[in-house]
């Protein structure tokens, strides 16, 4: 089965200078939500229009692209790519804002277009506020009404089209040419394909949100709100306690294990995973990071990184793409990593920067630690082997290699390598010049008054 996304509309309602289909929902444009469900199936297509080069720049190259030049319809923005379909395909139509229509829903969509060889399989909703929608209408033939040429005992159908179908692609291309925009807003309706044939078949979702388009920012919020709160609840059944649900935001890829507890104003997005036994929080975000067993990380940042078990991250550390830390690691305040290896039982309590590291086992290092890894052109590696001393303000001037067992003095600048079990002491020596101060008319911030 192929699958056709319709995504050429202006979304006006959005008032914004992007085109609708790409803003953002749970940190990804809304079509690239729809193109990776409907990817299941089969081949891809989508119809694009208005500014349909920065949609295009979203996509991946194996879906195709087809213009619409003049947003006419619906059936019109399948009349534009209609070379994507052959006579023995069927063709699933989706469209570019209805982010979340689920795999199960279609799956079971096709079975029934399958069984019952239809020409046309409605997926249809039953709405208690149907207002807006066109409406399935059950007499001697299923047909569809639109909301604007419904009369009033139409209108009190609540029985929706989603304009959600699969077509045999026969029965499309002998007969999309004969669809007309003979109604109220002038357009060839998609919904008219059915007046060619009575093998229509219907299936009916449950799930409102799976089939809700979003045609403004408020419409985008309430939908969000309405899917992050079913993934809470579904996490919180599965065993994950979460302190408050209305202030955690979790996006719908995320696992996390039983018995970790996800504290107030926290963010988990994107591709990642967090183990059994954790805390998270309050006021953290990970993103695409892999989180062990018994990790805490509190009001801390971790994005595109890896945590084994036994970690602890925070508060107020930054864990950047690359940096991975192995078992038994302590993260503490106002570090930041990236591209850093740290192996296990490790430690970086205070204000320290590591990038581009490579640090061994048993690791201490000192507050005040920076690894200088940039020169201004290019990024230089630190290495800091098992069990060395970084005294406290050090500055490791890479490339350099700190060996075993070694220790750094506090407030010194490494810019040579460290053999083994040595003491590296790079500062200049203290000198007491005594009474020089009153011999230059004593300290005069000392004499002023307050």
């Amino acid at each position: 089965m192929k699958t056709l996304i319709l995504a050429a509309g202006m979304g006006k309602r959005m008032n914004s200078k992007y085109p609708k289909v790409i803003h953002e929902i749970f940190g990804k444009p809304m079509i690239l939500w729809v193109i990776e469900t409907a990817k299941k199936f089969g081949e891809v297509a989508v119809v694009l229009g208005h500014k349909y080069e920065m949609v295009e720049d979203k996509l991946s190259s194996d879906v195709r692209i087809y213009i619409q030049k003049k947003q006419l319809g619906t059936a019109h923005a399948v009349m534009s790519a209609i070379e994507f379909v052959s006579k023995d395909d069927n063709l699933l139509i989706l469209y570019g804002d209805v982010p979340f229509i689920s795999y199960e829903t279609l799956k079971r969509l096709e079975k029934v277009h399958l069984e019952s060889n239809s020409d046309v399989t409605i997926l249809t909703a039953i709405l208690e506020n149907p207002s807006g929608y066109g409406r399935i209408v059950r007499d001697d033939k299923i047909k569809i009404i639109e909301d604007k040429d419904a009369d009033d005992e139409v209108k009190k159908i609540k029985e929706i089209n989603t304009g959600i179908y699969i077509i045999k692609g026969r029965y499309l291309i002998e007969n999309i040419n004969k669809i007309n925009n003979n109604n109220a807003q002038g357009e060839y309706y998609l919904t008219d394909i059915l007046k060619f044939t009575e093998k229509i078949s219907t299936v009916i979702t449950e799930n409102i949100d799976e089939i809700t388009g979003i045609n403004d920012r408020i419409q985008l919020a309430r939908l969000e709100k309405r899917i992050r709160k079913k993934i809470n609840e579904k996490l919180m059944k599965e065993g994950v306690r979460i302190i408050d649900p209305d202030v955690v935001y979790i996006d719908p890829q995320v696992k996390i294990g039983k018995d970790t507890i996800i504290y107030p104003f926290t963010f988990i997005e994107g591709d990642t995973t967090i183990g059994e036994d954790c805390i998270i929080g309050p006021m953290t975000r990970i993103k695409n990071s892999k989180i062990g067993n018994n990790v805490i990380i509190n009001r801390s940042e971790v994005e595109k990184a890896e945590v084994k078990d036994n970690v602890s991250v925070g508060p107020y550390a930054r864990l950047r793409e690359g940096t991975t830390l192995d078992t038994n690691v302590k993260i503490g305040n106002f570090v930041e990593t990236k591209k850093t290896v740290m192996g296990q039982n490790s430690k970086a309590q205070h204000l320290t920067y590591l990038g581009d590291a490579t640090i061994g086992k048993n690791v201490n290092i000192g507050a005040g630690t920076i690894t200088c890894n940039y020169d201004g052109k290019k990024k230089h590696p630190t290495f800091i082997e098992d069990n060395v001393f970084i005294g406290s303000n050090s500055s490791l001037v890479a490339p350099v290699k700190i060996g075993k067992n070694s220790i750094t003095a506090a407030g010194s600048t490494i810019t040579n390598n460290v053999p083994e079990n040595s003491l590296a002491i790079a500062r200049e020596r203290q000198i007491n010049k005594e009474n020089w101060v009153l011999k230059k008319g004593g300290n005069k911030n000392a004499n002023n008054k307050k």
